[in-house]
């Protein structure tokens, strides 16, 4: 886990890509528009949604879900535990706050299905915390702090050498 803010801001690269990388294929591929976006167009959505995203955990989701997981009574001495509680109030602003730009995105894009803003707003809310959460807790989560500790704590945290 990041103990500074130079290693907060890495860290939070490094979730941030892996997250919008994997949440943006999800969502194509549930709004069946993999056949219809061209590379550019792709990597354009991924850029935005990685520039959002980074912006929106960093400044709002981040210290709100901080300050709300270390409010809470729980035994902050179990590691498990912090994460578990971190991610979930982490997963949840995100989730929240993306699915706005998702939204957007896929009405910009022509891919919305036409149904009301709220039940677009609310069934894509669904969709993405059921699909996020678990991506976060299994597979991103371990994956981001287990490369994070062993190539950028280390490096940022020893002198620099002189040579």
């Amino acid at each position: 886990m990041p103990r500074s803010k130079k290693e907060e801001f890495y860290f939070g690269i490094m979730m941030v890509t892996g997250m919008v990388v994997c949440m943006t294929t999800y969502n194509v591929i549930r709004n069946d528009a993999a056949g219809t976006l061209t590379w550019q167009a792709a990597f354009i959505q991924l850029l935005a949604g990685f520039a959002v995203a980074f912006a929106v955990e960093m400044f709002a989701v981040g210290p709100i879900a901080k300050k709300l997981a270390f409010a809470l009574p729980y035994d902050k001495s179990k590691k498990l535990y912090e994460i578990m509680v971190l991610a979930f109030f982490m997963v949840t602003g995100m989730v929240l706050s993306m699915s706005v730009f998702g939204l957007g995105l896929s009405y910009y894009s022509g891919h919305w299905g036409g149904d009301s803003l709220v039940a677009s707003y609310f069934s894509l809310v669904f969709y993405n915390f059921v699909f996020a959460f678990p991506l976060q807790l299994l597979v991103m989560g371990p994956l981001v702090r287990f490369l994070f500790s062993k190539y950028v704590q280390n490096r940022l945290s020893r002198p620099a050498e002189i040579s």
